[in-house]
């Protein structure tokens, strides 16, 4: 997304990411993974991390405001938003450092974020109940979210190999001028066998 207006296409891909990241995140709701509070594998993070590597920074960020606001209003409530607010802000914060880092991949991209995602609503917890109780949890989360954002970053990697821009045929910025001739030549074959 740049500074010029949003066209159609793009208004309709960030809907059906918000889309796709709200359902996710009903069906985590719905079914606990463990029986530990706060601990769920983080699917609708496969929609960030599809927005921060193949879409853009500013595309990332509004689908988590957008996932964390509609999210606390379809089914989490206001302690629910908060808590996710502050976890979805830190961890694609450091999502998007850790993707400027050579040599990390998606999968330690995820594992960061879901880390980081566990501190921000620790953060809030310290606040909530008290430093010495919230703190005492995050060992718990930590060894979590080690394990959900590894699998969750390699959903992600396999998302990005289906659903890329490129393999789906949409243009890069560079490949217009050929995509348009490959379809003038092919009008031409069509209309003389």
């Amino acid at each position: 997304m740049s500074k010029r207006p949003m066209g159609a296409g793009t208004i309709a891909r960030l809907g059906l990411l918000t889309a796709v990241a709200l359902v996710l995140g009903y069906v985590e709701h719905l079914i606990p993974v463990t029986a530990i509070p706060g601990i769920k594998l983080g699917l609708a993070n496969t929609v960030l991390l599809y927005a921060l590597y193949l879409l853009d920074v500013p595309s990332a960020i509004l689908l988590m405001i957008l996932k964390v606001g509609l999210g606390g209003l379809f089914y989490g409530g206001f302690a629910a938003m908060l808590y996710s607010l502050a976890g979805g802000v830190l961890s694609l914060f450091v999502m998007i450092l850790v993707k400027k880092a050579r040599g990390v991949s998606v999968i330690g991209a995820s594992v960061c974020g879901a880390a980081a995602h566990n501190i921000g609503q620790i953060l809030i917890a310290c606040f909530v109940v008290g430093v010495r109780a919230a703190l005492a949890y995050l060992p718990v989360l930590l060894v979590a979210a080690a394990i959900t954002g590894a699998l969750t970053g390699i959903i992600a990697k396999y998302v990005f190999r289906t659903f890329s821009p490129k393999s789906a045929g949409a243009c890069t910025a560079s490949e217009p001028a050929k995509a348009n001739g490959a379809a003038r030549q092919g009008e031409n074959t069509e209309q003389h066998p």
